[in-house]
């Protein structure tokens, strides 16, 4: 194909179309009409010799060139951004910009307050999008569909940029009136029954099993190496459960230091360390290669690792 006869401008439009994959939602979002982004769907289909967005029974699907093309126009128009807007064109207090961020509960209860605190100081106009693991998948992540993850990964594509924000430890939280709190060791630990809570990575965790040791994460994973289990009775996503869960008196949650030194103020409810060793975790931000260099993103990166500065340093 000659390029000279290329309108680069379609770039863009092929872009919408494959993000939406509806041709009135396209045209919506571009701003032109319905015929028009049909012609421009048109010119594209002849530009690559290729469908590129085919009617099946759940709607317009993208063809296996459409797949193979996506990452590539989203990173020449992530680079085609980056070369024509000047550095100091992003002002946070009067940007509208919306921004998608994938967050665990866990970090939502300890790192977001503190985010949200600060923009809407500093970029009251800026729209926080926060969605839930089981709502992006790696593929979002990498087509710059959601802006960032903030998480604890067992594992994360090589092709993302990342960083830490900081380590935390775990504690147990039980009612002062459970049988084991005067007694808290090993032993008691595994006589109780217990609270799992845990939300890591990306996509929809289904068949929790508690015979299934090896995917119920660190905690069971640490007991694991020691030739122990413990008895799981509830299994859930939130961390803002715990504390009402443990409210009963046979109850016992495990979970990370911070999470639990924020629920622990309730009079009934305790802390005690662990009976055994378990390894640190990390909380990660994580990102695109897409939106590495955009100075909107650069600026939301630069704003939530000083947050986590700050939080490290109040303790």
């Amino acid at each position: 194909m000659n390029i000279g006869a290329a309108d680069l401008n379609l770039l863009k439009y092929l872009d919408v179309l494959l993000r939406e994959q509806n041709v009135t939602r396209a045209a919506e979002q571009l701003g032109i009409t319905q015929p028009a982004m049909s012609n421009s769907l048109k010119r594209l289909r002849e530009l690559f010799g290729d469908p590129l967005l085919i009617r099946t029974s759940d709607g317009m699907t993208a063809t296996e060139r459409a797949q193979e093309l996506r990452p590539l126009v989203r990173q020449i128009l992530s680079q085609a951004e980056q070369l024509f807007t000047p550095e100091d064109v992003f002002k946070p207090s009067e940007s509208r910009r919306v921004f998608r961020i994938m967050t665990s509960d866990y970090a939502e209860a300890t790192l977001v307050p503190h985010i949200v605190r600060r923009l809407r100081a500093e970029a009251p106009n800026v729209v926080l999008d926060f969605l839930t693991p089981s709502d992006v998948s790696y593929q979002d992540m990498e087509q710059g569909r959601v802006d960032m993850a903030v998480n604890r990964f067992n594992e994360i594509p090589g092709s993302f940029h990342q960083v830490s924000l900081w380590k935390d430890s775990f504690s147990c939280l039980l009612n002062r009136d459970n049988p084991i709190a005067s007694d808290f060791n090993l032993e008691s630990y595994l006589s109780a029954q217990h609270i799992w809570v845990s939300k890591t990575g990306f996509g929809v965790g289904f068949d929790m099993n508690p015979e299934k040791l090896g995917g119920l994460g660190w905690i069971d994973h640490a007991l694991e190496q020691l030739g122990k289990s413990r008895k799981i009775s509830i299994f859930t996503r939130h961390y803002q459960m715990p504390a009402l869960l443990a409210m009963n008196n046979d109850l016992v949650a495990t979970l990370p230091s911070r999470v639990a030194r924020m629920q622990a103020q309730n009079e009934r409810l305790l802390i005690k360390e662990p009976p055994f060793d378990i390894p640190q975790f990390e909380l990660k931000m994580a990102w695109s290669s897409l939106l590495h260099h955009n100075v909107a993103h650069r600026w939301l990166r630069r704003l939530i690792q000083e947050e986590a500065e700050s939080i490290l340093a109040e303790e």
